[in-house]
């Protein structure tokens, strides 16, 4: 039972989410008292100039953690990196601005003429980018508030069966794709939306959105960073361009000796083995292999364009205009009268039933338009995961898979190799 726990937690974390998309299911009684309902509130405006001193201060932490992780290869360091960034971008910038969020200001600038980013956010959307193309996942290391309050409540961490943690991983593409099509859609912002963290920094979230967060904290003690490994969508773009990174964490400061001690080190299995003392495939035969997966991509790709072109009049459902049509079709259909506040503010707003269906068409074709692209995507990166699943190449030492390395230092202790100071 001991060991099950943290299986059962991680359960009903992700089962949780059902419970979040329910929130305002029916509609809240009306009060003649004057009360007024309490919302998630943004964060004070603040003025530009300190909006660039965000930015400055992101591109000092990032070139400390870097220093830290590559050169100075402190584990202690990085901790106390992710302290100052949890207390910074954290609890006093209240998670705003926030390199994940900026996804999706990004689509929505790149689809929609009439909103312009913001020039910090979409600075706070390329430097990490930029940072992990030459020297890895370092923002996950040390900077990132949403990682740091996971790695210091990651106090016995376990391992995920493999073929879990396969499935799992798939995740936050789904979320990335879903989450850049609603966004560029004009629909919603989806990951703030329903972000675990920012509501703790804000000391504001719903109770539905503390307990989430709490959830994943209290999953983080057995599996590190639940969000980073299977939710965080900027994770995904942080993945592939830390796979070209110039320079990236290594485990040893020297050359590996193969003593295996960091073998079982990583909580987030981006140790990859030597395998020199594994039986090599015949060439022909991995040859063969590789190309048949490879031929599956752009079948995966068709397969996911397809669907998602069906689900797009489900998925336009997101969009608050798409709704809003929706419950005033299904009012004249049954003849039982909504009291919701969005069919009573459109009853009072003098717009006519024929403007708001017009508008819902609009969304729907956009949708369908839109969606097939993140199948499209969804499709290829299954495809893509299988080739490389499925690929064998010889590795002389033990290393960090670039990609899946979070460069948080934690086998620096296990190798006996020490820097010389």
């Amino acid at each position: 039972m001991k060991k099950a726990l943290p299986y059962i937690i991680f359960i009903l974390l992700l089962c949780w989410h059902a419970v979040l998309f329910a929130q305002d299911r029916f509609p809240r009684p009306e009060f003649e008292s004057g009360y007024i309902y309490a919302t998630n509130q943004m964060p004070t405006q603040r003025a530009p100039g300190w909006e660039y001193i965000d930015v400055a201060v992101l591109i000092a932490a990032l070139a400390v953690t870097t220093w830290l992780a590559l050169k100075k290869r402190s584990r202690q360091g990085l901790i106390w990196m992710s302290v100052f960034s949890l207390a910074y971008f954290g609890f006093y910038r209240q998670g705003c601005i926030c390199a994940i969020g900026s996804v999706q200001n990004v689509s929505l600038a790149l689809f929609n003429t009439g909103y312009t980013i913001p020039l910090t956010a979409l600075l706070f959307f390329i430097i990490p980018l930029l940072f992990a193309l030459a020297y890895g996942r370092v923002f996950c290391a040390g900077v990132c508030p949403l990682g740091a309050i996971q790695e210091l409540t990651g106090f016995r961490p376990l391992k995920i069966p493999n073929i879990a943690g396969i499935i799992l991983a798939s995740v936050p593409f789904i979320y990335l794709a879903i989450a850049v099509l609603f966004a560029s859609t004009n629909s919603q912002f989806l990951i703030c939306r329903y972000d675990p963290f920012v509501g703790i920094f804000r000391l504001d979230a719903p109770y539905t959105m503390i307990i989430f967060g709490a959830l994943l904290l209290l999953a983080g003690i057995f599996v590190n960073r639940p969000y980073c490994r299977y939710l965080c969508p900027y994770g995904v773009l942080l993945n592939v361009f830390s796979r070209f990174a110039g320079k990236h964490l290594t485990i040893t400061p020297a050359e590996c000796t193969n003593c295996r001690l960091c073998e079982e080190a990583c909580p987030y299995d981006a140790i990859i083995p030597s395998n020199l003392d594994q039986k090599i495939e015949p060439v022909e035969k991995s040859r063969k292999r590789f190309i048949i997966y490879f031929l599956f991509i752009p079948l995966f790709a068709i397969a996911g364009a397809f669907l998602l072109f069906r689900l797009a009049p489900a998925l336009s459902g997101a969009n608050s205009n798409v709704r809003l049509a929706r419950e005033i079709r299904l009012e004249k259909e049954s003849g039982i009268e909504s009291l919701s506040k969005a069919v009573v503010a459109f009853k009072e707003s003098g717009k006519t039933e024929k403007q708001l269906f017009d508008e819902e068409e609009i969304i729907v074709r956009q949708y369908r338009k839109a969606s097939p692209w993140a199948g499209l995507f969804l499709g290829i990166s299954l495809g893509i995961a299988m080739v490389s699943l499925n690929t064998r190449t010889v590795r002389s030492e033990y290393k960090p898979h670039q990609g899946k390395c979070y460069s948080c230092g934690r086998c620096f202790k296990f190798c006996p190799i020490k820097v010389k100071t």
